[in-house]
């Protein structure tokens, strides 16, 4: 009985001493990559210095950066919006609406597709440049009620180099 007890101790000791070492080979074998920026930014409100929260001011004006916006980088950013819409004229509408020439085009402007209650309150609206760059920068504040879970572009030469990509579209 004794005997039996030391084989069952020795292999538990084993065993333990098995996954440490694994453990210790594991994280000398990986060395994760750090990332130069974060893979999906986290808004921030900034405190006043009263300790209350101060609301963000709104999207910064894109029109002067418009003459310099870089279609190609648009149409690269537009990847990310590929997943949830098409761009080519007479594309399928996906769980979004097809966004060819939006830019001038009535909100609500897919026939047939399933708009939120607030995006068919202004389907008599024209998308201008503003409410385009108010709209990229932060769907739900700028409509609130939209069924757009897109977080937002917060970098103003993004939103104007998507705008102008999407005035390409016509």
């Amino acid at each position: 009985m004794n005997m039996e007890f030391n084989k069952l101790f020795a292999a538990a000791l084993v065993a333990g001493i098995v996954a440490m070492l694994a453990g210790f080979v594991a994280n000398h074998a990986y060395l994760p990559e750090k990332l130069k920026e974060n893979a999906y930014p986290i808004e921030v409100t900034e405190v006043a210095a009263g300790g209350e929260a101060a609301a963000p001011a709104g999207p910064e004006p894109v029109g002067d950066l418009l003459a310099s916006a870089d279609v190609a980088h648009g149409e690269k950013l537009s990847k990310v919006c590929a997943a949830c819409h098409t761009f080519n004229s007479g594309g399928a509408n996906r769980v979004g609406p097809n966004l060819w020439h939006v830019v001038g085009g009535k909100h609500a402007h897919a026939a047939g597709f399933a708009y939120s209650d607030a995006m068919k309150a202004k389907a008599g609206e024209v998308w201008t440049v503003e409410a385009l760059n108010e709209f990229l920068w932060n769907p739900r504040k700028a409509l609130p009620g939209t069924k757009m879970v897109y977080a937002g572009m917060k970098k103003p030469e993004d939103r104007a180099a998507m705008i102008k990509y999407l005035e390409s579209l016509k």
